[in-house]
């Protein structure tokens, strides 16, 4: 009998989501156990669930992928994560890496390079599309010495990070206190650091700050 892969997909987009399953759906060494439309639902899915294998989208509601990442590598550095995403930029594959990804997809990569992003990360192995630049990939190997603080934004923890993208998506201090399980006064600090960081005084400039960084979509 087959071993079959277990993949979890963590995706917004429900087109892509489905998309995704049909391909794999072809496959008959893989199991699709099962997927999250947001970050947070990905991270107590995943926590019980176990894949070998995540496809993670970095640009997720309410917890970004980055987020979840480092989340499930703290606490499961055996699954793999494959990035699946639109960002070709320094920022994000840096930051991917860095956050525990063992690979790193972009989003209109054909059919035949995402099967092969996905045995190649299955087997242990770390795969970059070719899209990327190899600049920013020798910056990565080199130890990062090509990445240099250049901004504010290098200052922002993750945890505000965190806060900043919730803050763009709409939530309240008491909706993000209770989806991070923290205070709403640590909520309001985290709130006050970053203004004090990025100069930034109000919440329409902290959300079109966000959009700027790729952690929330415009909406349209």
């Amino acid at each position: 009998m087959t071993h079959k892969h277990t993949i979890f997909i963590v995706e917004d987009h429900q087109l892509f989501r489905e998309g995704l399953k049909s391909m794999l759906g072809r496959r008959d060494d893989v199991e699709i156990v099962g997927e999250a439309e947001d970050g947070l639902a990905a991270v107590r899915r995943i926590r019980k669930l176990k894949p070998e294998l995540v496809l993670m989208d970095l640009s997720m509601p309410k917890m970004g992928g980055i987020s979840v990442m480092k989340e499930i590598k703290r606490e499961l550095p055996d699954i793999r994560i494959l990035a699946l995403t639109i960002h070709e930029s320094d920022q994000f594959v840096l930051e991917a890496f860095d956050a525990g990804a063992d690979g790193y997809c972009i989003k209109d990569a054909s059919r035949r390079e995402l099967m092969l992003a996905i045995d190649s990360v299955l087997k242990g192995k770390t795969y970059i599309s070719p899209g990327i630049s190899d600049l920013v990939m020798e910056g990565y190997i080199t130890s990062r010495k090509t990445l240099k603080k250049t901004s504010s934004w290098d200052d922002v923890t993750q945890r505000e990070r965190e806060v900043l993208k919730l803050l763009a998506e709409g939530y309240t201090n008491k909706e993000i206190a209770e989806f991070l399980h923290i205070s709403v006064k640590t909520v309001e600090k985290h709130r006050s650091n970053l203004m004090g960081k990025l100069d930034l005084h109000n919440v329409a400039r902290l959300t079109s700050y966000a959009i700027e960084k790729g952690l929330v979509e415009p909406k349209k």
